[in-house]
């Protein structure tokens, strides 16, 4: 486990639009585990938190973003599905007369 932290620290952060294809998003128990290095009486190291913050400020926005899409494309599907019942309802009612 601290080797794969140490491994998490080592990493520089990455842009958002140039990521590498080795880049994996955080997860939850990586973000409750996460540990910074302490710095003296000063606490912990602040550009180290600055950027680990800014890491999951980007992975919480693409987050956000997946969930507008998907529920967008739910909507859609339910609109299509609404159209699709009303047509069948209005032909079958012309095939009845």
């Amino acid at each position: 486990m601290r080797a794969f932290l140490r491994h998490l620290r080592a990493e520089p952060p990455r842009s958002a639009s140039y990521r590498g294809a080795n880049y994996v998003p955080l997860k939850p128990w990586q973000v409750r585990g996460r540990r910074f290095t302490r710095r003296g009486r000063r606490g912990v190291d602040a550009v180290e938190v600055a950027e680990f913050l800014d890491r999951v400020a980007h992975d919480l926005a693409e987050v956000y973003a997946a969930l507008g899409s998907s529920r967008r494309e739910t909507e859609r599907i339910k609109d299509a599905l609404k159209c699709w019942q009303s047509r069948r309802a209005r032909e079958g009612l012309a095939a009845r007369r």
